[in-house]
């Protein structure tokens, strides 16, 4: 049964993105050193992506080339997709659907990719195994929330907290 895990960054007010969905408040941290929890580190046992369709047409804008190599990725959406890349697929079945195919994969850990939406869909399911969580040292005022306010109430369990170069801070959760 694969794990599903969430990896993401947030300013110290809780935002992922900007209002415009600018990420330069969080790449100016590029350049530190996070050991055990790079990204280079988590992506190595990830067998599947599932991200939403903002989250996939963002990265089809901003990215340049496809940064997730040939790892299958699910978009769930309502609408077709266009300029589909290698190992994607639409997801159009409902989120239980894909609670249960995600839970049967067996090639690696599955990532919950961008937004907070996608990924509070699976923790009001039970579904979302562990949240690692870099917390960047920057006020930005605004923008799209690590989580949108749904009414879900959940006490995960701290599993490990270091703090990086430059004021980051990567935090880990496991839920159940």
């Amino acid at each position: 049964m694969a794990r599903v895990l969430g990896y993401i960054a947030s300013s110290l007010d809780g935002f992922i993105a900007t209002p415009d969905d600018k990420l330069d408040w969080l790449t100016k941290y590029d350049d530190v050193d996070f050991g055990e929890a790079a990204y280079d580190k988590f992506i190595a046992s990830v067998g599947t992506l599932i991200m939403g369709r903002t989250t996939y047409d963002w990265v089809l804008r901003n990215a340049g080339n496809w940064p997730y190599g040939d790892r299958r990725t699910i978009v769930v959406t309502s609408r077709p997709l266009t300029d589909v890349r290698a190992n994607v697929e639409a997801w159009t079945p409902g989120i239980d659907a894909l609670v249960e195919h995600a839970r049967g994969l067996t090639d690696g850990d599955v990532w919950m990719v961008g937004g907070g939406g996608l990924q509070m869909a699976f923790l009001e399911r039970g579904a979302l195994d562990e949240l690692a969580l870099t917390v960047v040292p920057e006020l930005i005022g605004g923008g799209r929330p690590l989580f949108p306010p749904t009414g879900f109430v959940a006490s995960p369990t701290l599993v490990s907290a270091k703090a990086y170069g430059r004021g980051t801070v990567h935090l880990r959760y496991r839920f159940g």
